[in-house]
């Protein structure tokens, strides 16, 4: 199949990108970043997928299917940045998926959509409704950009779409939302709580997000890898000190004294868990993790010793 990634430039999409080259596929990237050494087998184009020169590549190429990977979750970027890449950029992909005939749509979105509240269910199942608008309003824009991919489900009959909705990302590469939490010496925890964390290692997300392309699954799916774990054990694991603080002092010294920078309405994660249940995903794919949950932590632990040895 000829796969469009979008995004490409991001670590963890380069994984995908790499697993569709080894399973044959012929591979287009668009990303505004380089990828500086992408492999015999990815076609790169340097545009932003809101531009015209974006549109001229589902024109000339017409690929069978694109991944929808451009879309940012750190936070130190605006919120209207963030507003014009995750939903205005998600709109302008499904736009030229649906005009160039598009076979397979997917789009990889975020778990923690869902939201962190108290009385959640435990294990939350894509019948859920995503809370996250009301808990944790910095992510609305992914809340929108996921509602936005889903309409096609029932807006674009001729395409198939899949809205994936996948738990955190951890390896090697150090990249993503909890790489960046698990960045610095000390770890933040709410005094009192020790919330489940959900994670699975960045190769495992990888091999999922492929094995969805070469499934043709339609529908919304929660992706998922190992047990989850309490955040002590993953601060154990990882190398980090927990540093257990009274949640009205935390907006006051989060990005201080070692500590990550976090928005407001991300406390919440640190009380209650977001866990999702992945057995739809299994059913359509027969996906199965290689990587349990302490292999994936080691392998993020045992690479950020190696970067900070060298100084990196």
């Amino acid at each position: 199949m000829k796969v469009l990634v979008t995004g490409i430039a991001g670590a963890h999409a380069q994984h995908v990108a790499l697993r569709l080259v080894e399973r044959g596929h012929e591979v287009l990237g668009i990303d505004v970043r380089p990828w500086q050494g992408a492999p015999r087998g990815v076609k790169m184009f340097q545009t932003d997928v809101r531009k015209r020169p974006a549109a001229d590549v589902f024109r000339v190429h017409r690929p069978d299917v694109v991944i929808h990977m451009a879309t940012v979750t750190h936070f130190d970027t605006s919120a209207e940045q963030r507003y014009r890449v995750n939903l205005r950029g998600t709109q302008a992909v499904f736009r030229h998926c649906e005009e160039f005939g598009v076979r397979n749509a997917v789009f990889v979105g975020r778990h923690t959509i869902y939201g962190a509240a108290a009385d959640a269910p435990l294990y939350r199942t894509e019948d859920e409704p995503p809370l996250a608008v009301s808990t944790f309003p910095e992510l609305a824009d992914l809340v929108a950009a996921d509602l936005y991919a889903s309409r096609a489900l029932w807006s674009c009959k001729s395409m198939r779409t899949a809205v994936l909705r996948c738990v955190y990302a951890l390896g090697p590469s150090g990249r993503g939302t909890l790489a960046s939490f698990l960045a610095g010496p000390r770890v933040p925890m709410a005094l009192g709580f020790d919330p489940l964390f959900h994670v699975m290692h960045e190769a495992d997300t990888a091999a999922a997000i492929v094995a969805a392309v070469e499934h043709e699954i339609a529908g919304v799916f929660n992706v998922a890898g190992p047990p989850p774990v309490p955040l002590s054990i993953l601060c154990q694991a990882t190398g980090r000190t927990p540093v257990h603080l009274p949640e009205g002092v935390l907006p006051r010294v989060l990005g201080r004294f070692g500590l990550p920078r976090l928005p407001k309405g991300a406390i919440g994660h640190l009380k209650h868990p977001v866990v999702v249940d992945d057995k739809a995903f299994i059913a359509a794919t027969g996906f199965t993790y290689q990587w349990d949950e302490h292999a994936t932590m080691n392998a993020f632990r045992s690479a950020t010793i190696l970067r900070e040895d060298r100084g990196l």
